[in-house]
């Protein structure tokens, strides 16, 4: 008993030491978590350690020839994964992306099915067989390329906005593609609209219930466990609702990680939305790495090797067939060329719902004997590319940006001794704001920003702008730095601005330099380097609570604002030039501010 026992847990005790002593030595060699599992994965799995275990029984050990076991730790970290996302998103935000999911998402999918199935029917497969190949492989995977996005913190950008989209309405898609497997196979008595009927009122059910469980019951739920004032019972609570609606969708036909998604854009808006984050985000690693490592497990090295060219030769065609859709949909709906390559080239691969797919068609008798083997080999192949995919993709965007020729409103230069009293080095959110209160004011100045996107939309919308680098001298002297009252510069990296300010003080002895500084210490340092006024976010955010607050609790409004300003004055004095004494308590302070949590 206790031998079986130990075997149970082996798979488990392998996953924690994968998680906790393998892929830390990978992240050490500048590979990143996912590739990681997946390497993993195929040396665990019977095609390398399984294989040597025959030579070598005691590997056997260490070997995980049982995928099934990690089958259930993998799909939880899916369901995990899609319901942080519906954390993140917002019934607003999902609103807005309507036209991208149920636009180009729907698009992708049925013109990538079609496709995939004709060219499967010219090979000789059944129109059966074929039809299920294109929309097997029509699918792309969400585990893998949301967490991509994810970890490069990328979710919010276009291409992120894009993928996710089309990746969302795949995971809606999987409900009528499965019952289509089953019509096919001949698995229904009833016509096939009767069953379409069917499978779509009990999704709009669970949908429903999943809803309105979260409008009604769900937040006073959380705040009743809250006033328990236990972590542990929060986090069973917390555990709860992600699986339990996942089960709940799993029942009505739909898949668990949609159904997690619900609940957590139900979750959005709630006060409780950080917290849960917080509890869900370890468990969403631990088995998200349990799926990676079953993708990587599922790997026929055997049959890869039997059939390498062929299987190579398909892989890269599907992965360039779908790309080519997948960027000229996205080009069809106004994505800008880079996001779109880069989308297309993560959605290129094909996802962890095919082998549900082909599994429920090898089920219906669709597929006999062997005939879904590459169709698996292909399918496991290019998931592992997936990492490398995002990589070429990055490095392309990156590419074509750096190499794109400017929009006409970008490539205009600044005039000759342009007469601005002000230059503005950053057009940023600060910069802008800084300009339109120099406009209220009448007082002339001219924009500078190195992101030629920025520079030619703010154009447009008829700001004097230009595209350069405020570091080079003679490109500030185009600007006209030599007849400026002063320089504002606005930028959020804290080096640009330090080399901004070393060359106009270089260039002007008696500029008024007025700089964003990130703190106390990098306020300080801007002082000695020569700006005349350097503004610390976080001191100025400090005295504006403070303002409000006073104001708030009584305190005359003109009481309020002049102790914030005496406050202000004396920072900038103690900045500015600070005694010995004076400067080693700020330098204590800013110590233990930043050892605070």
């Amino acid at each position: 008993m206790e031998q079986e026992s130990a075997t149970y847990y082996r798979e488990f005790l392998i996953i924690l030491a994968v998680a906790g002593v393998a892929v830390p030595l990978f992240l050490r060699i500048g590979l990143s978590s996912i590739p990681s599992f997946l390497i993993i994965g195929v040396v665990l799995g019977p095609g390398i350690l399984g294989y040597l275990s025959g030579f070598f029984p005691w590997l056997q050990n260490f070997a995980l020839a049982d995928a099934e076991a990690l089958e259930t730790l993998g799909e939880l970290g899916v369901v995990f994964l899609l319901f942080l996302i519906g954390l993140e998103l917002s019934f607003e935000r999902l609103k807005t992306m309507r036209r991208l999911v149920f636009g180009l998402g729907a698009l992708q999918v049925i013109v990538s099915t079609v496709a995939i199935a004709v060219v499967a029917a010219w090979l000789g497969f059944s129109t059966e067989q074929a039809i299920v190949l294109g929309m097997a492989l029509a699918l792309s995977s969400t585990a893998i390329v949301v967490e991509l996005l994810s970890e490069e913190k990328r979710l919010g950008s276009q291409t992120g906005r894009v993928s996710f989209a089309i990746l969302l309405f795949q995971d809606i898609a999987v409900v009528p593609i499965l019952l289509l497997v089953g019509v096919l196979g001949g698995e229904s008595s009833t016509p096939i609209i009767q069953d379409i009927a069917v499978a779509l009122a009990q999704a709009a059910l669970a949908v429903f219930i999943i809803v309105a469980g979260g409008r009604y019951v769900l937040r006073p739920l959380l705040r009743m466990v809250a006033r328990a004032n236990s972590p542990d019972l929060f986090t069973a609570t917390t555990l709860l609702i992600a699986l339990g609606t996942g089960v709940v969708a799993n029942l009505a036909g739909i898949s668990m990680s949609l159904g997690a998604f619900l609940a957590g854009l139900m979750l959005a808006e709630t006060e409780f939305r950080r917290t849960i984050e917080a509890i869900i985000d370890p468990f969403k690693g631990l088995l998200l790495g349990a799926f990676f490592l079953l993708v990587g497990l599922r790997l026929d090295l055997g049959g890869m090797l039997e059939n390498f060219a062929t299987i190579v030769a398909i892989a890269a065609s599907l992965i360039i067939l779908k790309a080519a859709l997948v960027f000229a949909l996205a080009r069809a709906f106004r994505v800008a060329r880079g996001p779109a390559i880069e989308a297309s080239l993560l959605l290129g691969p094909c996802g962890e719902f095919g082998f549900v797919v082909i599994g429920a068609a090898m089920a219906s008798g669709i597929f006999q004997g062997n005939a879904d083997d590459e169709a698996l080999l292909v399918i496991s192949l290019t998931l592992l590319l997936i990492p490398v995919m995002g990589k070429l993709g990055s490095k392309l965007n990156g590419r074509l940006r750096r190499a794109r020729v400017l929009a006409p409103e970008a490539e205009v230069a600044p005039p000759e001794g342009s007469k601005a009293r002000v230059i503005v080095a950053g057009f940023g959110r600060v910069g802008q704001l800084v300009g339109s209160m120099l406009e209220e004011h009448k007082i002339a100045y001219i924009a500078i920003d190195n992101d030629p996107d920025l520079v030619a939309r703010e154009r447009r919308a008829g700001q004097k702008v230009y595209f350069g680098d405020a570091a080079n001298e003679a490109f500030l002297r185009r600007c006209g730095i030599e007849d400026a009252d002063a320089i504002a510069i606005t930028m959020d990296s804290p080096a640009r601005v330090d080399d901004v300010t070393r060359v106009a003080r270089k260039l002007r002895a008696d500029l008024k330099i007025v700089a964003r500084a990130r703190d106390e210490r990098h306020a300080m340092a801007l002082y000695k380097i020569g700006v005349t006024e350097a503004v610390p976010e976080t001191i100025e955010a400090s005295l504006q609570l403070a303002e409000a607050l006073l104001v708030e609790t009584g305190v005359a409004m003109g009481l309020a604002i002049a102790a914030v300003h005496e406050r202000r004055d004396g920072f900038r004095k103690l900045l500015n030039r600070p005694d010995r004494r004076e400067e080693l308590r700020l330098r204590s302070r800013l110590r233990r501010m930043e050892k605070a949590p």
